[in-house]
This record gives structure tokens, C-alpha cells and sequence, in this order.
């Protein structure tokens, strides 16, 4: 489309097809109550405009969450539609997947409304599949193929946490390292984060299976159970992923704790070692006289022949008191 606020515009020819359409040819389209879809970009002034214009029959509330700054995922009935608003991981180049992106839809039976603010691959797809004669004949399919493909994409993603995680726990359980609380609460994070935006779009899948909505047939209440078994599963992954990183931080925490444990009990043993030697070394050292040895040119090496002795003694009582 030429206008930067229309992503995209078309009637779907109820056949899997589609035919663009111009901005001029919106109006004209709608009012033969043909079925349209229109992409287009939240952040563009223009795009608000347009709906107040071409779509006066949407309450104020719909529009302004169709356009609004920041949004969670959630439904909102109405006896003539129904407002979706749905997140997909975000594949864009130099994002994180975690920073999900949202697409806002009103759907009804004639017309469908979308609006993001970055690309979503998910209605990207839609684009190709109706080029291909391939895509949604009507809102139904439209709604369910899109749900599908936003939950299609999550899967390796997920895959590569728990991938990672579990790389993580080898490490862990081989040899226990500092640098790896970091990744472990890098994986928490991502963990927390899925499930925020993924649990809520839980219960609109499921507020949607049971909908009274006049678009939505038994073949698409049917996709929605598959969509909705899918996320209820995704849920379930993040808790456990979120499980699964707090056990192996205790046992990291535990590892080093009992690293810690061995290095202090070694150098106890030294100082206990060498506690009587520092003793007797600094006896010797005072100078007044009477020092034995003073005047003898082999006391230094008796003296140190004492303090050999004096070691394997101590080595031995130790071992023998199992302190080592």
C-alpha cells in the first residue's frame, strides 16, 4: 500500500484467495458487505482516523484499545464482534524473543481489523498463504489460522530454553561455576516473561472456544481446542522450566557452598600445621640469652630436622582423627 498506515488490504474472495485493495476502494468494499481485512500500523495517526471513518459503528472502547500504547491479552464481547488481543514471540532481527509482540484484532462476521506496532510473522504468513489462494475464507479461519500461528512459532523457542537449561544442570552437576548464576537467572527471566503474556492469551483461547459469535463454527471451536491444548502445554513447560532453574540454583549454590566448605577445612588444616612451628620459631626468635643452640653450628639443622619431625607427627594424628 502506498499510505504508510495501511499494512495491508483486502476482500477475501471466500475461496482462500484475496483481492487488494486501494484506501479508496475500503468504503465501496465494506458497504457491499463483502469480507475485508485490514492491516494496519498502531502507531500512525492516520490509522485511528480511519477507523472512526470507515468503521462508525465500533464503540470508543474498542478504538482505543486497538491503538493504545501498551496492551495485555484479553477478549472483549460484543453482540456484533469481538475485540482479540493476542502477543507472539518476537522474531524480529536483534530482538528477544521475550519481548512479545502484540497484534489487536476486531473481528465480525464481514470485517477484520488488525493493528501491531512491530512485524508479527504470524499475520506475514496470512499475507502469503491468501497470495497462494491458500488462506482464510472467512473471519473464522482467519482468527483460528492466526492463533495457530502464533503458537506454532513459540515451540522453538521454548525448545531452546529448556535446550539450554538442561546444558546448564550438566555443567552444574560436572563442576560448579559462579558464571553460571547468570544464565540460570537468564533462563528464570525468560521463563517469567513467556508466561505472563502466554497464560492470559490462555483464557481468551478458551473464552473463544466457547463464544456464541456468529463467525465462529464447530470446525473453529474444534482448531481453538487444539490451540488452546497447545498453550495450556506451553504453560505448563514454563512452570516447569521455572522449577527446574530454582533446583538447579540451589544445587549450584549447594556446589560452591561445599567447594567453599573444602578450601576453609584445607587451610585450617595448614594453619593447625603450622601453628606450632610459627610457636617455636618465634620462641627462638626473642633475643635474650640462653637460647639453646646458640653457640652450636649444627643447632640450625637439628632445629629443622625438630620442626620435619614435628609435621609428620601432626599429619599423622590427624589422620588418625580422620580430620583429613
Amino acid at each position: 500500500m502506498e499510505n504508510s498506515h495501511i499494512l495491508y488490504a483486502c476482500k477475501l474472495n471466500g475461496d482462500g484467495s484475496s483481492t487488494l485493495l486501494e484506501e479508496s476502494q475500503i468504503q465501496q468494499t465494506i458497504s457491499s458487505e463483502s469480507k475485508v481485512w485490514i492491516h494496519l500500523e498502531a502507531e500512525h495517526p492516520e490509522s485511528r482516523r480511519l477507523l472512526e471513518k470507515e468503521f462508525p459503528h465500533l464503540d470508543h472502547l474498542v478504538v482505543d484499545a486497538l491503538c493504545a500504547d501498551e496492551t495485555r491479552p484479553r477478549i472483549l464481547e460484543f453482540d456484533y464482534g469481538a475485540l482479540l488481543i493476542l502477543r507472539g514471540v518476537n522474531l524480529n532481527p536483534g530482538a528477544e524473543p521475550n519481548d512479545m509482540v502484540s497484534i489487536r484484532l476486531w473481528v465480525d462476521k464481514d470485517n477484520i481489523i488488525s493493528l501491531r506496532r512491530r512485524k508479527l510473522r504470524a499475520a506475514i504468513d496470512i499475507q502469503g498463504k491468501l497470495k497462494a489462494g491458500k488462506g482464510p475464507k472467512n473471519s473464522g479461519d482467519f482468527v483460528t489460522m492466526l492463533i495457530a500461528g502464533l503458537f506454532e512459532r513459540m515451540e522453538p523457542i521454548f525448545s531452546e530454553i529448556d535446550e539450554k537449561l538442561d546444558e546448564v544442570e550438566e555443567s552444574v552437576m560436572e563442576n560448579p561455576d559462579t558464571n553460571e548464576r547468570q544464565e540460570i537467572t537468564s533462563i528464570r527471566k525468560d521463563a517469567i516473561m513467556f508466561k505472563r503474556y502466554i497464560a492470559p492469551q490462555r483464557d481468551v483461547i478458551s473464552s473463544l472456544r466457547v463464544s456464541d459469535q456468529s463467525w465462529l463454527e464447530q470446525m473453529h471451536k474444534r482448531r481453538l481446542q487444539e490451540s488452546l491444548d497447545r498453550v495450556i502445554r506451553y504453560v505448563e513447560d514454563l512452570d516447569t522450566i521455572r522449577e527446574r532453574a530454582q533446583i538447579v540454583k540451589d544445587e549450584l549454590v549447594t556446589g560452591l557452598s561445599d567447594r567453599l566448605n573444602k578450601n576453609m577445612y584445607m587451610l585450617s588444616v595448614v594453619a593447625a600445621i603450622f601453628l606450632p612451628l610459627g610457636f617455636l620459631t618465634g620462641l627462638l626468635g626473642i633475643n635474650v640469652g640462653g637460647i639453646p643452640g646458640a653457640n652450636n653450628e649444627a643447632a640450625f639443622w637439628i632445629f629443622m630436622g625438630i620442626l620435619a619431625l614435628i609435621i609428620l607427627a601432626q599429619v599423622w594424628l590427624f589422620k588418625k582423627l580422620k580430620w583429613f
